[in-house]
């Protein structure tokens, strides 16, 4: 359907930024490429399923894209999402409030591991490649619920803010990444990524990038 490649809302363009994001992107995928062939091999051996998980998300523009991450969880994930949100109340404000749960009977293992230290995003540096995402921006929400309500759920989460979040490519990490992640709600962080574009540089990205660092040895507020 045309809804799945429009863009609804405004972009903001900035080319220094996105050869940025190229440069790094490069950089990342080839000295880290024995990390990626560790983890694809613990993937394998932990549990069945693929190496990788597509997570479909809002994007710039409102654009629905196709996050690359590494699978943390057991297949049929997405379906007993669905239940699990239908069946338990308490489960279903949880979500609402943060998009996610702490106590997920759906993550493996070796997928606990990977969301702690964020290395399950690691694949998304090809979506920077592609041009879906950004090194530093705000995180894309995800998508659940039919794809034809999909821009409802974006103005449910963002309210006024819808336009002025989605003028900008969502980042692998920001403001939100280093403040607390799956302990802030959607609302808090709507607030913290709005504060991220209005004073976004290319000074304030290095920072935030830095800043990530720690947070993959010591992470905070990750579930």
């Amino acid at each position: 359907m045309a809804y799945k490649n429009a863009c609804i809302y405004k972009v903001r363009h900035k080319p220094a930024k996105r050869i940025f994001d190229i440069f790094f992107s490069l950089m990342v995928l080839i000295f880290l490429l024995p990390v990626y062939l560790g983890i694809s091999i613990c993937i394998l051996f932990s549990s069945k399923g693929s190496i990788f998980y597509i997570s479909e998300r809002i994007g710039r523009g409102g654009k629905i894209i196709k996050c690359l991450k590494f699978r943390t969880m057991y297949e049929q994930a997405d379906t007993l999402l669905h239940k699990l949100i239908e069946q338990n109340e308490d489960i279903k404000k949880e979500w609402q409030k943060f998009q996610k749960l702490k106590k997920d009977p759906r993550i493996t293992s070796i997928g606990k591991f990977l969301r702690k230290t964020s290395l399950d995003e690691l694949p998304q540096f090809l979506n920077v490649l592609k041009g879906d995402l950004s090194i530093v921006g705000p995180r894309p929400l995800v998508l659940i619920g039919p794809k034809s309500d999909f821009h409802i759920e974006i103005k449910r989460y963002l309210g006024n803010k819808t336009a002025k979040i989605l003028s900008v490519r969502p980042g692998i990490t920001g403001l939100w990444q280093i403040s607390g992640r799956s302990m802030i709600s959607v609302q808090e962080r709507v607030v913290i990524e709005e504060e991220y574009i209005d004073k976004q540089s290319f000074f304030l990205d290095l920072v935030l990038i830095i800043k990530t660092i720690p947070q993959m040895f010591f992470p905070k507020g990750a579930f």
